[in-house]
């Protein structure tokens, strides 16, 4: 019962994701509707047997303020998956590191700040990675909230996609 649901807005824009019980109230309240279903499996009651949802659309529009994804460090090890934006592991203990050092008037900013293992971290220390002779693998970019959705549920539904924009 814990599985994932992809809750979209009634204009099909995708806004969260929830669990299936939630889906199911949602739905058995009349405030969502089924989009796509899981034929793979299916919810019993004593008499009734229920289609097991995968995204659900809601019934009135919800109006969000602009869904942007907060600064975090969490967030930005998230956005580099848990890996040293300079050496590429992601096996040893991860730091944040600015690009472009505060000393130097660098930024608490999406394109300033990555992951850095600790070893990384300290060989460039309050240097640019120009300076240290050290090469970024992944360019730093603000990330939107349907990446996140990607990282809650782990495994991607493949019926999703296009609901993601990813097909």
């Amino acid at each position: 019962m814990n599985a994932k649901v992809l809750i979209l807005n009634q204009s099909y824009e995708p806004l969260t994701v929830c669990n299936i019980k939630k889906a199911i109230v949602l739905i058995y309240l009349g405030k969502a509707e089924l989009v796509l279903q899981d034929k793979r499996k299916e919810l019993r009651s004593v008499s009734k047997t229920f289609p097991w949802p995968s995204i659900i659309r809601l019934s009135q529009f919800i109006t969000l303020p602009y869904k942007r994804v907060v600064l975090t460090r969490k967030n930005i090890l998230r956005r580099d998956e848990y890996k040293c934006s300079y050496c590429g592991r992601g096996d040893l203990p991860l730091t944040i590191d600015h690009i472009i050092p505060k000393s130097k008037g660098g930024s608490d900013s999406w394109d300033n700040l990555v992951c850095a293992c600790t070893f990384c971290n300290n060989k460039k220390g309050d240097r640019t990675p120009v300076e240290a002779n050290m090469i970024l693998l992944n360019r730093p970019f603000k990330p939107s909230h349907i990446m996140f959705i990607k990282n809650v549920v782990g495994k991607l539904d493949e019926n999703w996609k296009p609901y993601l924009y990813l097909s």
